[in-house]
């Protein structure tokens, strides 16, 4: 399949990454983003051992801990008091001069990312969503919303949770499921004794993560009735409130440096697994959110999404049909998503009583094991 030209649908994480991996193995590759401004929200991501091993597979992990916060320090507080309860170093995966972690401005990795994919060649076409796609077997013929036209060989579908790529592929799966809770982020300064991420777990999920020397984000999890809308205005006293009566003391001295409503980011947290449907039809594929949407509570949406663009380049470039490849990238993906999916909402299950807790520690454990093996 070397050579094959690509549309890939969606300039986020998933989109830019899978573009960069499969410029890089020979492919065409033209991508197209709904949004004219390209947009992104400017709170933090946490991005684990295995995802900054990815970027240095993407060839971009200079640039990217440029503008990051590398560390290797996980603490995990618990209790009503908030008491530490586990601390540890995540193994160094992109090798032993890099650290383990990192917490980067969404803003900035998009930066990085979006460099990244024009420097490798990548077309980036915005304002643009597709009105339709014809495949014949030989290729895709593509139907654009400014009424011009395309054909592709492939065309990867990485355009999110509410992917409408995956609704013109499947219409008959069901819409994404809103699992109960939201996860608000603000942006504070930073202290200089954080040198890593600081989670509470328990009945409620909180943590500071760092993203350069004078910028941390405080993430924050509740529990909302469904069909919940935050107001903008009074959005910090909303979080504020919400944070306060829930946050063991040890966080109430950053709680209380939530002012300013425009520096609160808070999404609903909703989810979709294909995991009894193929990932594929025909010359189309999914990735990233638009196959396996999970909540935050490991960390790893992100990772998986960026991890899906290295393996589908890789069985692309191996493989003598696109279904043939597609199955490939499936069959490897499957068991990591699977596990990211399951376990994290198994864990908001936990914190919001409708099942139980789950152990933190066995868990994350479980996960950085899973996550330290070679995709």
């Amino acid at each position: 399949m070397q050579g094959a030209s690509i549309l890939v649908v969606g300039g986020g994480i998933g989109g830019l990454t899978a573009a960069i991996a499969l410029r890089r193995k020979g492919f065409d590759v033209e991508i197209i983003e709904r949004d004219p401004n390209w947009s992104v929200y400017g709170v933090g991501i946490i991005q684990q051992m295995n995802t900054v091993r990815a970027m240095n597979e993407l060839g971009v992990l200079d640039q990217y801990l440029s503008l990051a916060y590398g560390f290797d320090k996980t603490t995990l507080f618990a209790g009503p008091v908030g008491a530490k309860v586990a601390e540890f170093d995540a193994p160094r995966l992109a090798g032993a001069e890099f650290p383990s972690n990192a917490g980067i401005r969404r803003t900035d990795l998009q930066k990085v990312l979006g460099d990244a994919a024009k420097a490798n060649g990548a077309r980036i076409r915005l304002g643009l969503t597709v009105e339709s796609m014809m495949d014949d077997g030989e290729g895709v013929d593509v139907l654009f919303s400014d009424g011009g036209r395309g054909r592709y060989d492939i065309v990867v579908g990485a355009d999110g949770v509410f992917s409408t790529t995956r609704a013109a592929l499947f219409p008959e799966i069901s819409a994404p499921r809103y699992t109960g809770q939201w996860v608000w982020r603000y942006n504070l300064p930073k202290p200089g004794d954080l040198d890593g991420i600081q989670i509470w777990t328990g009945a409620i999920e909180a943590g500071l993560v760092p993203m350069s020397d004078a910028l941390m984000y405080m993430f924050f999890v509740t529990e909302e009735p469904e069909g919940f809308q935050l107001d903008p205005s009074g959005a910090a006293r909303q979080m504020q409130d919400r944070a306060i009566k829930l946050a063991p003391p040890n966080l109430k001295p950053w709680i209380e440096q939530i002012t300013e409503d425009s520096g609160v980011v808070a999404r609903p947290m909703e989810v979709i697994f294909l995991e009894d449907q193929p990932w594929s039809k025909g010359r189309v594929v999914l990735v990233g959110d638009a196959v396996h949407a999970s909540t935050p509570h490991l960390a790893q949406g992100a990772g998986m999404a960026i991890e899906d663009g290295l393996v589908l380049a890789e069985e692309l470039e191996k493989a003598q049909t696109p279904e043939a490849a597609f199955e490939a990238y499936r069959a490897r993906r499957f068991d990591r998503v699977s596990h990211v999916a399951r376990v994290s909402v198994a864990i908001g299950d936990g914190q919001m009583g409708k099942g139980p807790q789950v152990d933190m520690n066995t868990t994350m454990a479980q996960t950085m094991a899973m996550m330290a093996e070679p995709i």
